[in-house]
């Protein structure tokens, strides 16, 4: 298999508790919200996988891998995609962004190819969005490690990485929907 510039990868793992149901298939626009964040994530990255339980979401018609190492919150999503990928900068979506736009996405993987950095993050007036960011492969022994060492907050493994932060002037952008409130407001 030959290694590839870039792959796109949603996360679609989380139990949805604040939500009441998968926040993943939720719909949106005569589909789910993971099928709408994930042809954005193909637009942008040619390719795109979903992370997650095959058994639910491989009637979506898209690649779907487990995670390698379960119970580890968004931080075992992004070592699965990293383990799992053919690419040296890796785009990592969680589902829950409606959003987001292809566009944006194409930039920051066009930003993120020539930095010197493990992790390619966009940043906001409310912080960083390591849920929306771009890894490089090599970003994978410290996501090992951190999952080793229990550590499994993003932002910690943001400081563990040589991180380059990504102003975004329209926050709008990267807002996601954890309740059925938030929901309905977008």
């Amino acid at each position: 298999m030959e290694e590839r510039l870039f792959e796109g990868f949603v996360l679609t793992g989380g139990r949805s508790s604040r939500m009441g149901r998968d926040k993943a298939l939720l719909p949106l626009d005569r589909s789910t919200l993971v099928e709408q964040v994930a042809r954005r994530v193909r637009s942008a990255a040619g390719i795109v996988t979903l992370i997650g339980a095959p058994e639910r979401y491989s009637s979506l018609g898209l690649p779907v891998a487990a995670d390698v190492i379960e119970g580890c919150g968004p931080i075992g999503g992004v070592y699965t995609a990293l383990k799992i990928s053919l690419a040296a900068w890796n785009l990592i979506v969680a589902c829950d962004m409606p959003a987001v736009t292809a566009g944006f996405l194409a930039e920051l993987l066009e930003a993120a190819r020539d930095a010197d950095a493990d992790c390619f993050v966009p940043k906001t007036a409310s912080g960083l969005h390591p849920l929306c960011a771009v890894y490089h492969c090599r970003a994978l022994p410290a996501v090992e490690y951190a999952i080793d060492h229990k550590s499994f907050k993003m932002h910690d493994l943001l400081r563990s990485l040589r991180t380059i932060s990504w102003p975004v002037a329209d926050a709008s952008l990267l807002e996601n929907v954890n309740t059925p409130i938030e929901w309905s407001s977008r």
